[in-house]
């Protein structure tokens, strides 16, 4: 007989909000459901960006620099999110999905007290005032995927409500990029996170390989340009 305590938990993937000063987790947002997709685009940051311009392979650009990076890929994420408390009837739910709604919200909104710092810099004169910084927010999706985002898309569907009208059930479409070096400044925790997300990424890179005679490649001929 299967024992169903014998059955591995899945991991979630979920986003964590830590203080960039000291590490320490603020608030971490435990999705639901892993959502079923992750839609993934990686552009690199080429410093030949100029390309081709056509007309028989005369390109634009400087051929020095065809094979060069400025800085690591730009990576975005997209993916959706479901929420239901419909599925969760041991825990009390009397505002519904309101909590776990506004926390991912909070993760593009500026508090009320930043804001009125803000307001009082203005009443006080202050002719510059800086943008208000939020707090360093990591995507997580498995121990090897661990990377310091930008939310850039929240777009909710809510679809069933309670008699008071408190949303049951959402879904969420989530956009983000992935902060990288070249967004953030030298010394900050996001990135040695990224750093340590790209060295992961290295290894896992280097722990797998093909062999050129799967190719057709049997010689070096070929591949050295002497073919």
């Amino acid at each position: 007989m299967t024992r169903y305590a014998d059955i591995p938990k899945p991991i979630r993937s979920g986003i964590v909000v830590v203080n960039p000063d000291t590490g320490t987790p603020q608030r971490i947002i435990v999705l639901q459901f892993n959502p079923d997709t992750l839609e993934r685009s990686v552009a690199p940051q080429s410093a030949g960006d100029s390309g081709d311009a056509g007309g028989g392979g005369a390109g634009s650009g400087d051929r020095n620099e065809a094979l060069r990076l400025k800085g690591p890929a730009q990576e975005t994420w997209k993916f959706t999110a479901e929420i239901d408390a419909t599925d969760q009837f041991e825990i009390a739910a009397p505002d519904g999905i309101h909590p776990q709604l506004a926390t991912l919200e909070m993760l593009v909104q500026p508090t009320t007290a930043q804001l009125r710092a803000a307001s009082r810099l203005a009443q006080k004169g202050t002719i510059e005032i800086s943008p208000i910084e939020m707090p360093l927010t990591l995507f997580t999706w498995g121990s090897k995927r661990v990377m310091p985002v930008r939310l850039t898309e929240l777009s909710i569907n809510e679809s069933a409500f309670d008699v008071n009208l408190n949303p049951i059930r959402a879904s969420l479409s989530i956009g983000m990029k992935i902060l990288t070096v070249s967004d953030l400044p030298a010394g900050h925790r996001g990135a040695d996170l990224y750093m340590a997300h790209l060295a992961q990424k290295e290894q896992l890179a280097a722990a797998r390989g093909g062999s050129a005679a799967l190719l057709g490649l049997n010689g070096t001929g070929v591949l050295s340009g002497r073919g």
